[in-house]
């Protein structure tokens, strides 16, 4: 059966949806395309499930650091299958209230794997579509291991599906995903945890001296974190698996219930056969121009993590790319370039680690013109109130214009603190005009005036 729209959608995440509102709130006849439930990464596999374990796990974090400060209580745990239904509370609904929301504005939903075909039309199971535009938000999946028995190795939604606390878990990698969820793992009541990392750096994103503390702070928690680890195989045995891998140590080995993949992600734009429509892609996603339109085929546009631009895969950076490709769409002609403020990202750990802006090394070429200091701040009342000893920032900052630059924070508040900074770095203001903000005290933002010279 042929369908014949204005404009495809393919990915229902933020990076999409967004885009077929605007469209068809326009008037435009608009399908979308989705092959798992509607929603995305970020609302029902990544984000916002994260957080809510998180959110649990936050309370045996709190009741540990305040033991031994008068806090009185039964030795806590947690129940990893009311954890899940708790998460499932939010998660369940959503597909469903994606979906309305966009039935309500006229938008024909599909559901299946897409694939173009050589004519240009887009295959989903029986139905054939044919648009004047498609637009590609198809988000980002696990990247291919090419180890032995990689076919053993789980992924991050699998950990968040699960019922049951896992008693000893690996995770392969050193990002996001791996120190997240292995605190959380940890906490959660696993008996061992391991990350190995391939490289010689874990969170590489982040600023070093932070990182290095956050690494202590897991070690101390009893997450194992092999550096320099290169998988070599995986075999299963019952209900068992071992891993093997090469260390500085040598040949090493370790024995896990499940593995989990957090060794980064890439583009899901794999199956879409986009040869056949002449969109030229890399392992990153579609490439695209700086008005989100495909570089080889106008017809097409990106956003997201399916698209190969220069920022991280965030969720505030699809909201930014997928409001330009609709106001393009909408203008018919590429008249609004894609421009980035300073976008703060943050490892939601705990504590957990910030950054926005440029590091100390994106400066390191000059050193003359920027101020960098670095401060431990676990003797500061903020940290000191909920017996955190892990806590510290690092800020960079122009000297010529006293203009913040970049700021870098380790400690309890850390994920609101950075986005007073993220708002001062995008209002341009100076360090003198940040300190004359008045803020309610004690609070982790009226801290923020000190980490400034």
């Amino acid at each position: 059966m042929k369908n014949k729209f204005d404009l495809i959608v393919i990915g229902a995440g933020s990076a999409g949806t967004s885009v077929a509102r605007s469209c068809a709130a326009e008037g435009w006849k608009v399908g979308i395309v989705e092959e798992l439930k509607y929603g995305g990464t970020c609302m029902l596999r990544g984000c916002d499930p994260k957080k809510m374990f998180l959110a649990v796990t936050e309370g045996i974090d709190a009741i540990e650091r305040m033991s031994d400060k008068g806090l009185t209580t039964i030795e806590p745990t947690v129940n990893w299958k009311k954890m899940s239904e708790f998460k499932n509370s939010f998660i369940e609904p959503m597909p469903e209230r994606v979906e309305n929301s966009l039935k309500r504005l006229g938008i024909e939903e599909f559901h299946g794997k897409a694939r173009f075909n050589d004519d240009g039309s887009l295959q989903v199971g029986d139905d054939v579509l044919e648009s004047e535009y498609f637009h590609i938000a198809t988000g980002a999946s696990p990247i291919q291991l090419g180890i032995e028995g990689e076919e053993h190795v789980k992924t991050s939604t699998d950990f968040l599906d699960l019922n049951n606390t896992p008693e000893r878990i690996v995770f392969i990698g050193g990002g996001f995903i791996s120190f997240e969820f292995a605190q959380i793992s940890k906490r959660g009541g696993a008996d061992q945890v391991t990350i190995l990392q391939r490289g010689e750096k874990v969170l590489n994103q982040f600023d070093a001296d932070l990182v290095d503390m956050q690494v202590e702070k897991s070690r101390e928690m009893g997450i194992d974190i092999q550096l320099n680890s290169v998988i070599q195989k995986i075999e299963k045995k019952e209900h068992e698996y071992t891993i093997t891998y090469n260390s500085p140590n040598g040949l090493s080995h370790v024995v896990c219930d499940l593995i989990i993949h957090g060794a980064g992600r890439g583009a899901n734009i794999q199956d879409l056969n986009l040869e056949a429509i002449n969109v030229a892609t890399t392992r990153k996603g579609v490439v695209v121009n700086e008005f989100q339109r495909s570089i080889s085929n106008p017809k097409v546009f990106s956003a997201g993590d399916a698209a190969d631009t220069s920022k991280p895969n965030l969720t505030p950076v699809a909201g930014i790319e997928a409001k330009i490709v609709a106001k393009n769409l909408i203008a018919k002609e590429d008249k609004y370039k894609t421009t980035y403020p300073a976008i703060p990202s943050v490892v939601y750990t705990l504590p957990p680690i910030a950054k926005v802006g440029l590091t100390e090394k994106d400066v390191e070429q000059r050193k003359d013109e920027v101020k960098v200091k670095f401060k431990k701040t676990h003797q500061w009342y903020s940290s000191v109130r909920v017996n955190e000893k892990y806590s510290a920032f690092k800020t960079i900052v122009d000297k010529k214009t006293n203009k913040i630059l970049g700021a870098h924070l380790l400690g309890p508040g850390a994920e609101e603190q950075v986005n007073v900074i993220t708002m001062a770095i995008n209002q341009g203001l100076t360090v003198e005009e940040l300190k004359a903000i008045v803020f309610a005290y004690p609070s982790y933002s009226s801290d923020i005036k000190y980490m400034f010279d």
